[in-house]
């Protein structure tokens, strides 16, 4: 639902007139009136550039203000409400935009940005989930699962070409609102916050997790959030400083790639609809390849967690941010651009092996707080990176040289970013990750025992003492005797 305008919107928007002195500017054309002319997806809106990128990013300047707020009501109302409800504003919002399309712009970014604050409440949720059911050592697999964004992504592009070819754009969020109404109906029925809570679960299973993870639910819910820890804390910083790049060069994909797809490689909606999603389904077999060897590394005693987490972040940044200006210079060469874009978006995943696991690894307690504070400043990029794009492709989204330079931006964004994980990283539990209650039990438990040791050691000393005494009085009794 968050990810249906960006294909949705080429075909939405009316194609603006202009003329180019040569087919080369782009890969494929249509003679119009002796002027060379883009492919024409029927779009009827005219939305100008600057708007088209208001409408795409309105989602997330929502989905940034709303991660704190996600992490803290997920402290205190658990996941399987703070989850459900904003699933379900976000499809409802789906249903409505539509109509507030053929109104004005002005309500669609109104609807987006309803989706942005409701979507954002989700992953300070996931994470807090993560921390209550997942064992440790199975973390970084499980994380894959994470990557149901990229499945997400992988069908949703393919399904909205296919609508927009044979039912129009208005189908697409028809369709996607109303599967994510249904899907609500289904978590509300089958999701539970912790072990603790499920009703069907074996005494086995939940003694299994509750021995193998850092923290419990009820114990998360009560503790108090080192805010201030958090705030000042290199690993975490760390975090949100690299994934900002990662999410610069993954948004470059999935936001403006539909428009590459259409301006620069002229396929058709329904192809451009499954070229753009098919790097995705591919990103989640890759992830949970990437997950899969981060555990043999770290269980196999290989390389330390730290070295793991640095080794995915790189690959999941500096090989796509070489890769993406690749794109540029291949030029209409599609098998050979295609290959390098599916490279480039599948090597995106290993960030789940990576910072973006790394998360629990620092503040398993906290995991939910901390993945907001990440968010906020990585997600950033989420609607600059568009802002950005379509700045620099203003009136010129059909010349390559414009998509160059796009290309280089995000290359530089993602390797500037990554020098920060690489020096302040750590797979290490942080100390505050332990609440204060918790450090006032363990100094209390100390004084405690060294209290006892204390009168042990006395009561061994008055003992000997009375022994002495006694025998000193003895041998008195001898020698009168």
């Amino acid at each position: 639902m968050r990810n249906d305008i960006n294909l949705a919107i080429v075909a939405m928007v009316a194609e603006p007139p202009h003329t180019a002195n040569s087919s080369a500017e782009y890969c494929f054309v249509v003679e119009d009136n002796n002027n060379t002319a883009p492919l024409d997806y029927g779009g009827t809106l005219n939305w100008s550039g600057p708007v088209q990128s208001y409408v795409l990013a309105s989602f997330y300047w929502a989905y940034i203000v709303s991660q704190i707020v996600g992490g803290l009501a997920t402290q205190k109302l658990g996941t399987k409400r703070v989850f459900g409800y904003s699933q379900l504003a976000t499809a409802l919002s789906s249903l409505c935009i539509p109509i507030a399309a053929e109104s004005h712009f002005g309500f669609v970014i109104a609807l987006r940005f309803v989706q942005g604050f409701a979507s954002g409440l989700t992953w300070p949720a996931m994470y807090a989930l993560v921390g209550h059911w997942i064992p440790v050592p199975e973390r970084s697999r499980f994380m894959s699962s994470f990557q149901g964004f990229s499945i997400g992504i992988g069908v949703t592009y393919p399904l909205c070409g296919f609508l927009i070819a044979h039912l129009g754009w208005r189908s697409v969020f028809y369709t996607t609102g109303s599967i994510g109404v249904a899907w609500c109906l289904i978590w509300y029925l089958l999701a539970f916050d912790s072990p603790e809570t499920h009703p069907r679960i074996s005494l086995r299973e939940q003694k299994y997790i509750r021995e193998n993870t850092v923290n419990t639910y009820e114990n998360s819910r009560q503790q108090q959030v080192p805010w201030k820890s958090i705030l000042t804390s290199k690993a975490a910083w760390s975090i949100g400083i690299t994934t900002f790049g990662r999410i610069w060069v993954h948004y470059t994909f999935i936001i403006s790639g539909p428009t590459y797809m259409k301006r620069i490689l002229g396929f058709s909606i329904e192809k451009n609809g499954l070229l753009s999603g098919a790097p995705f389904i591919c990103s989640y077999i890759a992830s949970v390849f990437f997950c899969y060897i981060a555990d043999k590394l770290v269980t196999g005693n290989y390389m330390s967690l730290t070295n793991v987490r640095k080794l995915m972040t790189a690959l999941s940044q500096v090989v796509p941010g070489a890769l993406v200006p690749l794109v540029s210079y291949l030029g209409c060469d599609i098998e050979l651009v295609l290959v390098v874009w599916f490279i480039a978006v599948t090597m995106i995943t290993a960030s789940y092996a990576g910072a973006m696991a790394n998360i629990v690894d620092i503040a398993p307690n906290f995991a939910g707080p901390v993945l907001a504070f990440a968010q906020t400043i990585h997600m950033t990029a989420s609607f600059l990176s568009p802002l950005a794009n379509f700045q620099m492709l203003d009136k010129q989204e059909h010349l390559m040289s414009a998509w160059r330079t796009v290309f280089y931006v995000s290359c530089l964004v993602a390797c500037v970013t990554y020098v920060s994980y690489q020096m302040w990283g750590t797979g290490d539990i942080q100390p505050w990750n332990e609440s204060v209650d918790d450090v006032d039990k363990k100094e209390v438990e100390e004084l405690v025992k060294s209290k006892n040791d204390v009168e042990i050691t006395n009561g061994l000393g008055s003992n000997s003492s009375s022994k002495e005494n006694n025998s000193h009085t003895i041998s008195r009794n001898d020698n009168i005797a």
